[in-house]
């Protein structure tokens, strides 16, 4: 069984290579599991001790009803993007006759880590189909690139003082060597396989050319892109669908939100109404009046799921090493004073209780108090709906590179937890 899981790990990264491929995953997985879609736009017609999920973009809420009007919801909250390099509009460039594509940042990845290295394009398609628009999700893996980056005889000090990469100029991946006397436009058909007359829009992202894997001497790593947060997000999932269900009187919920890298400030963000407009919506089914459903809320609570930052020991100055995580030391409840993590004491005591009661490892991280604290969906989320917020989440090894590291055992231990949470 942990095999399995683990195998289904690699399975849903190398199926999700930006966030619509992610929530359309998790959309299959949910619908063959008897959970019925919902349009946003469409009447619902809810009924107790029944599942449901809807889409908005690349977000995904999913929820198991109880048999009586429920009194709280539990909450798991993740995220579907990741930092990634997106194509321009209008992305084909020729200079010197070589083919370029032209990117810009989304996020904060880390640079240097997608030069020199095998790209795919992937993302969405808008497509003109008669009087209406249709979207086509894409992995353009016939047509591989890559970033070169300047040669070291060119750049003595490239190890030594290592320059700033200018994104507009040295981020471009080459299409080629046939670029002269060719219309860019044609050359994006070409890629795409697109007449340009039936593109309408896109979000196209770059993506490594490289599947997901276990490392390590006896396996006991995994390597992929995007495991910040599809990590987060599959044992998500897999705690959701494995759960028992059908409890009294509590909402069983995950959550996959976009545009976290971003700030969450969008329609499908953690920023906007999607999470408190199902709640409403689910309200209204059981015909609860304002007060009811704010007393639900206030019984309620969000378990923020993201990654930390694995104790380094190359980079010891970089961490405050009594409140560092270790790799592979089980589930990691993070802090931060200033509420960029959204844990208090009390919502830490919670999880901390409930993994002493299931013998599941955990520890603390807070960051080195120079440096500045990342964040998460938890902080957004708890001050847009006032539900009481917890942030945990694994420990991970290169945070933003297009290649990250996490621990096999840390991944089941957060499946594990994630599925007594919405047990109790």
């Amino acid at each position: 069984m942990t095999y399995d899981a683990l195998k289904d790990l690699l399975r849903f990264l190398g199926d999700s290579p930006t966030a619509w491929h992610a929530t359309l995953e998790i959309g299959n997985r949910l619908a063959q599991q008897d959970y019925t879609p919902l349009d946003e736009q469409e009447k619902w017609d809810l009924k107790p001790e029944y599942a449901y999920f809807v889409e908005r973009g690349g977000s995904i809420c999913a929820f198991v009803l109880p048999k009586q009007a429920p009194k709280k919801t539990t909450i798991l909250a993740s995220h579907t993007d990741s930092p990634a390099l997106k194509l321009k509009p209008n992305p084909v460039f020729i200079d010197e006759g070589l083919p370029f594509l032209r990117v810009e940042t989304y996020g904060s990845p880390i640079l240097s880590t997608w030069m020199n290295r095998d790209l795919v394009i992937a993302g969405r398609l808008l497509l003109s189909k008669g009087d209406t628009i249709d979207q086509q999700l894409v992995l353009l893996d016939h047509a591989p690139m890559m970033i070169p980056s300047l040669a070291i005889h060119l750049d003595r000090d490239t190890n030594e003082k290592p320059k700033k990469i200018d994104k507009q100029h040295h981020l471009c991946p080459l299409l080629g060597i046939h670029g002269k006397h060719r219309e860019p436009g044609k050359i994006f058909e070409q890629l795409t396989g697109v007449k340009q007359s039936n593109l309408l829009g896109a979000d196209l992202y770059l993506v490594p050319d490289e599947k997901p894997r276990l490392t390590g001497i006896t396996s006991e790593l995994v390597s992929s892109y995007r495991l910040d947060n599809l990590a987060s997000a599959h044992a998500s999932l897999l705690a959701l669908l494995g759960a028992e269900k059908h409890p009294k009187d509590t909402i069983q919920m995950a959550i996959f939100w976009n545009h976290e890298e971003i700030g969450s400030g969008t329609d499908e963000g953690a920023g906007s109404p999607f999470f408190i407009d199902i709640l409403k919506r689910i309200s209204l089914s059981y015909k609860m009046g304002e007060e009811d459903f704010l007393r639900m809320k206030q019984g309620s609570h969000f378990v923020s799921i993201d990654m930390a930052h694995a104790f380094h020991p190359g980079y010891k100055s970089r961490y405050d090493k009594e409140n560092a995580p270790e790799i592979g030391g089980g589930v990691v409840i993070k802090y931060n004073a200033n509420h960029r993590y959204a844990t208090s004491g009390l919502t830490a005591a919670q999880i901390v209780k409930l993994c002493q009661k299931k013998n599941i490892p955990h520890q603390s991280f807070a960051s080195e108090s120079n440096l500045p604290c990342g964040s998460t969906v938890g902080a957004i989320s708890a001050a847009q709906t006032g539900v009481q917020t917890v942030d945990i989440g694994l420990a991970q090894f290169s945070m933003h590179a297009a290649r990250e590291l996490i621990s096999t055992s840390d991944h089941l231990e957060l499946c594990k937890l994630l599925k007594n949470i919405l047990e109790n």
